[in-house]
């Protein structure tokens, strides 16, 4: 989003009005949408963005410097917000608070984007009820080297399930390569019980479909399957709602699907351009959801059954941390993607002889959350390189500090 010298344009929407800054404003440069094109994309499918994202505390994903920088992450409202924004503050298990927006309406979606918010990244409550969540969120995350009959194949499996224990799953592309699921429940249950029920599903899909689907966390040992990721249900987790545009260079956007639709559609098929026109002509296909609260007492039944999940071992150390089953090497850790690419390419053109024995998902790059923004972490998993070949630890290629002057009780300021 280059400075632009555009007047800003104020729109009144149900009586509110919202200032548009920079309205011609290139966001998208391959379809060349502007600021405005995205708020008037909002205002079109308001009806279903507000149905994924309405009265729930939000966390805004700022892209000020456009698509192709990181964004940073911003929990707390700006002081300055409009009278039709609302907050509720949440208190996380670091000991932090803070308090978010809420928006109610067309309006605040309008308000939103022009902060520079792409996709809507809302907490699975209601700010009338922020310990209690009334959403059980399924991810259906594939490794590299997985292609799309797989992930549809997992996503009929996780359906199954849900249909077994009594709740109703309501698909959507992830406005990426994934699919999520979202399950309405009634707004009984601990986010620590609602993590158990999503841990369970995911553990019960893996039991339904070996080497498919897979629940176990670490990503070294996926494979190439589709994790069903069950942690995007913890307190501090958020995932973009339905009708999110999502950072890609075509304007994909996040959309609701039928069970019926999952087995053809495509994510490419969803963007800024397309979605309106489908939704006016099919209207949204999640417009039951709110209709169909289920109760978490059949998946935690299940979790009683299946028993507690294998846990990693531990280093031997006394540190606590959690011990690789897996001969990984740490290459680098960037501040962007683009030095993560480069920092693995460097790698690669040094271990030149081992590229040819490593499979798609032997390759992790991990965006990582820090303390407002992303940074990423680059492992190579040597599981197919033998052993007696296997290059030693060696020092990162780039060591980027996302901590460094930042202080809290226990670190010593950098």
């Amino acid at each position: 989003m280059n400075p632009s010298k555009t007047p800003a344009e104020i729109l009144t929407i149900a009586g509110a009005e919202v200032r548009i800054s920079s309205p011609d404003k290139v966001v998208f440069p391959g379809p060349g949408l502007t600021k405005l094109d995205l708020v008037r994309y909002y205002l079109k499918v308001a009806d279903g963005a507000l149905r994924g994202a309405a009265g729930r505390p939000m966390v805004l994903k700022r892209f000020p410097k456009g698509i192709d920088s990181e964004p940073f992450f911003q929990k707390r409202v700006p002081e300055n917000h409009p009278d039709f924004i609302d907050t509720a503050t949440l208190h996380y298990a670091s000991g932090t608070s803070a308090e978010e927006a809420v928006i109610r309406d067309a309006a605040g979606l309008a308000w939103v984007v022009n902060l520079g918010c792409l996709d809507l990244n809302p907490h699975p409550v209601r700010a009338e009820d922020l310990e209690h969540p009334d959403e059980l969120r399924v991810d259906l995350d594939p490794m590299p080297g997985v292609d799309c009959n797989q992930i549809v194949d997992v996503a009929y499996v996780a359906q199954e399930v849900l249909d077994d224990v009594g709740l109703v799953g309501w698909p959507k592309t992830s406005g990426s390569r994934g699919l999520h699921i979202l399950v309405r429940i009634a707004p009984t249950w601990s986010y620590r019980d609602v993590r158990l029920a999503a841990e369970t599903l995911a553990r019960e899909v893996e039991n339904r479909a070996p080497g498919l689907a897979t629940a176990r966390w670490w990503k070294e040992e996926r494979g190439e399957s589709v994790f069903v990721d069950f942690n995007q249900n913890a307190k501090d987790r958020t995932v973009a709602s339905a009708y999110s545009v999502r950072p890609l260079p075509d304007a994909r956007v996040s959309t609701p699907l039928t069970w019926d639709e999952v087995r053809s559609a495509r994510p490419e098929q969803f963007t800024v351009l397309t979605v309106p026109g489908r939704f006016a002509d099919l209207g949204d296909p999640h417009a039951g959801i709110d209709d169909a609260v289920g109760s978490l007492e059949g998946l935690l039944a299940l979790a009683k059954e299946l028993g507690p999940a294998e846990k990693p071992p531990r280093a031997g150390d006394g540190s606590g941390r959690r011990q690789s089953v897996m001969p990984l090497v740490e290459v680098a850790r960037t501040r962007t993607k683009p030095e993560a690419l480069a920092a693995l390419d460097a790698w690669k053109a040094r271990h030149a002889d081992l590229v040819p024995g490593l499979h798609p998902a032997d390759v992790l790059i991990d965006g990582m959350r820090g303390s407002s923004s992303l940074w990423y972490r680059v492992r190579v998993n040597l599981q197919h390189i033998p052993e007696t070949e296997r290059p030693p630890q060696e020092e990162l290629i780039a060591d980027y500090d996302p901590w460094a002057g930042k202080e809290w009780p226990g670190r010593p300021a950098s």
